[in-house]
C-alpha cells in the first residue's frame, strides 16, 4: 500500500494551450507539482477551487496532493494536517459532484494512508470503508481503468497483509492496462493517472510484462 505514493508520477498526459485563466492556472498548478513543489502547487488549486467553486476538479487535486505526499510521512502532526485537509477538499468535491467514481477512488486512497501509517490503529476503522469504495466505484464505473486497478491494488495488499495469494487479482491488473490504452479522458485536467503503476505491479508482483 505504501507504493501508493507512485501515483505521484502520474501527472495529466497531455495539457492543451488554452487561454482562459481557469486553464492558464490549472497548467500552472500542474506544472508546479510536476516539479516537486507539492506546497505551491496544492496551494493554487486551492485559490482555483475558490474561483471555480462548482467544478470538482480542482478540489480532487488538493485531496489528492495531500494524499500522496502522507504515504511514507512519519510526523503524525504532519500527516493529520494532510489528511485532514484532504478530506475537506474530498467532501467538497463531494458535494458537487456526487457517486463520482474518481472521488471515491480518492476517498479510498486517503483512508489508505491512514491505515499505512498506522495499521493496527486505522485498519480495523477503514479497512471495511476502502473496500466498500472500491466496490460502489466498480459498480458505477466498470470500465475505469483507475477503478479496476485501484482496487485489485488494494485486493493485493489486504491479501499478503493476511498472508493469501495475490495471483487472483493479475487478471484484473492486466485488465486494468487494457483499459488504460482505449480510456479517454473528459479534458485535459481529468484524472488520466495508473497505467504506469499497474505496468509496474503487472511485472513486480504478477511476474507478466
Amino acid at each position: 500500500m505504501k507504493n501508493t505514493i507512485a501515483i505521484a508520477l502520474f501527472l495529466v498526459s497531455s495539457i492543451a494551450f488554452a487561454q482562459g485563466p481557469y486553464e492558464k492556472g490549472m497548467q500552472k498548478a500542474l506544472q508546479l507539482w510536476g516539479e516537486g513543489k507539492t506546497a505551491d502547487a496544492s496551494n493554487m488549486f486551492e485559490r482555483i477551487a475558490n474561483a471555480e467553486m462548482d467544478n470538482w476538479l480542482p478540489y480532487y487535486y488538493v485531496a489528492q496532493i495531500n494524499t500522496i505526499i502522507s504515504f511514507g510521512e512519519k510526523d503524525k502532526e504532519k500527516l493529520t494536517q494532510q489528511l485532514e485537509k484532504a478530506q475537506e477538499y474530498i467532501d467538497l468535491a463531494k458535494n458537487i459532484s456526487p457517486d463520482n467514481p474518481e472521488i471515491l477512488v480518492q476517498q479510498a486512497m486517503t483512508h489508505t494512508a491512514w491505515i499505512a501509517f498506522d495499521g493496527a490503529t486505522y485498519g480495523m476503522t477503514l479497512s471495511g470503508k476502502v473496500a466498500a469504495l472500491y466496490a460502489k466505484a466498480l459498480e458505477i464505473a466498470p470500465e475505469n481503468p483507475r477503478v479496476v486497478f485501484s482496487k485489485a491494488e488494494w485486493d493485493m495488499g489486504s491479501a499478503r497483509y493476511f498472508g493469501q495469494d495475490t495471483t487472483p487479482y493479475c487478471k484484473d491488473v492486466s485488465r486494468s492496462l487494457e483499459l488504460f490504452d482505449t480510456f479517454k479522458a473528459e479534458s485535459d485536467f481529468h484524472p488520466n493517472w495508473g497505467k504506469d503503476r499497474a505496468a509496474s505491479v503487472l511485472s513486480t508482483l504478477c511476474g507478466k510484462e
